[in-house]
């Protein structure tokens, strides 16, 4: 069983999330994960201007995401930072360019998640994931969030990222918040929650 993560991270907040989401994945015994980047739309200039050339470096060995990945998956769940309520813009050409995948059907009743961040505590991490599963639920996706049996969503005793829809996390005005243990906590459970959920649904 093959659990297929693509994401979009910039700064490198969204990155250390999937690879939470993977160690949950791979505590499933029987379910790979596997880790993929949206390609990247900003010319090299552009992202050394914003600072994030050194993150980029770090990621590049995670291998960019192709479309016929997504139909070869038994799940995919989708890491997205937020841009004014919503997903990326990398994230959303990526998934316009999956017209062909829909007409066939080829997501149809896979397991479908979504992670997300954004730079201050309300900067549209809940509508970010709910719109992106507006897409999901038209490739005929089966959408899993992030229960509250994760109990780590419940307390209050610090800021945190993290709702039914999906784990998150606060990555600061500048970038300069890295996720917390919580925020990578609730990755990690949701990673696993999906593999165990993708192996009853294949096993049956």
């Amino acid at each position: 069983m093959r659990i297929l993560i693509v994401y979009y991270s910039l700064y490198g907040h969204i990155h250390r999330m999937a690879e939470a989401i993977a160690k949950g994945v791979q505590e499933v015994e029987g379910v790979e994960a596997v880790l993929r980047r949206c390609p990247e739309t900003l010319p090299p200039n552009v992202i050394e201007k914003m600072g994030a050339t050194e993150a980029q470096k770090s990621m590049s060995h995670i291998p960019v995401c192709a479309l016929d990945e997504l139909a070869g998956a038994d799940a995919v769940i989708f890491g997205t930072p937020t841009r004014f309520g919503n997903m990326c813009g990398q994230m959303r050409q990526f998934l316009d360019a999956t017209g062909q995948l829909w007409a066939k059907g080829a997501l149809v009743g896979k397991v479908g998640s979504v992670f997300t961040s954004s730079a201050t505590q309300h900067g549209g991490q809940e509508s970010t994931i709910l719109s992106t599963h507006i897409t999901l639920l038209h490739h005929g996706m089966i959408l899993v969030g992030l229960p509250y049996t994760f109990q780590g969503q419940s307390g209050v005793e610090e800021i945190t990222g993290g709702s039914p829809y999906g784990a998150s996390t606060i990555a600061g005005a500048r970038g300069e918040r890295m996720p917390s243990k919580n925020e990578l906590e609730a990755a990690r459970f949701q990673g696993k929650h999906i593999a165990q959920i993708v192996k009853k649904l294949v096993s049956n």
